[in-house]
């Protein structure tokens, strides 16, 4: 008998039951935003999540061709939710064809999910910029190094471009912001907070943004 002819675990007998804790309306705030916030920090500071800022991050191009990968959140306020990238990567060239966009928080150990459809757009460059000085020096020459999403020949080339940046940017040496890098927003349409219950009867409610800027709460079900 093979490895490949062994009995692997059967994923549909697969099952959680999930808290009693639950979602009400009465206890949202105003904004999606707000509630995030409260449950962002509920996921990093309580629940002590690794990186709960990371989320799945689908785009679709002009033909309708779907894509998702996970990607670091690295700002958020009443405006958007901030995250960078390449320019020339897939998802940059997705979202110049199609700006739709949607932001997925899985945060399983809390039997939590928030997900965000939205507009994503360019963030500004001196916003870009302040960002990327914040990073780790070898990050920033990480951006320069790599043409996210291009098909490169081996991992040696990868490695030979990043060595050939750091003798020319020595640690310390301030690295400038490249140009075909840099941050998208993307402005929530609609935010759901999904909290899993018991007897697969979960709480699902749905932020929606009116025409006059207010938000307008729905319930969904499971």
């Amino acid at each position: 008998m093979t490895d490949r002819d062994a009995v692997h675990p059967d994923p549909a007998s697969m099952r959680k039951q999930y808290r009693d804790e639950g979602l009400a309306e009465a206890d949202l705030p105003a904004t999606p935003v707000a509630q995030f916030a409260r449950w962002f920090k509920q996921a990093a500071t309580e629940a002590h999540l690794y990186e709960p800022n990371a989320m799945i991050v689908s785009t679709a191009d002009a033909q309708g061709r779907l894509s998702s990968r996970t990607v670091l959140l690295k700002h958020f306020d009443e405006q958007g939710f901030v995250f960078y990238t390449n320019y020339g990567s897939r998802k940059a060239r997705d979202l110049a064809e199609n700006p739709y966009v949607s932001l997925l928080f899985p945060w399983h150990p809390m039997a939590r999910q928030v997900i965000v459809t939205g507009i994503a757009r360019r963030t500004g460059r001196d916003e870009t910029a302040a960002y990327f000085r914040t990073r780790p020096h070898g990050s920033q020459l990480g951006a320069w190094a790599s043409a996210q999403s291009s098909v490169i020949a081996t991992r040696s080339d990868l490695e030979a471009a990043y060595a050939e940046l750091a003798a020319r940017y020595p640690e310390g040496e301030q690295v400038p912001v490249p140009p075909n890098w840099g941050g998208f927003r993307v402005a929530p349409q609609t935010v759901e907070f999904w909290q899993g219950r018991e007897n697969r009867l979960h709480d699902r409610l749905r932020y929606v943004a009116e025409p006059d800027g207010s938000w307008r709460v729905e319930r969904l079900s499971p």
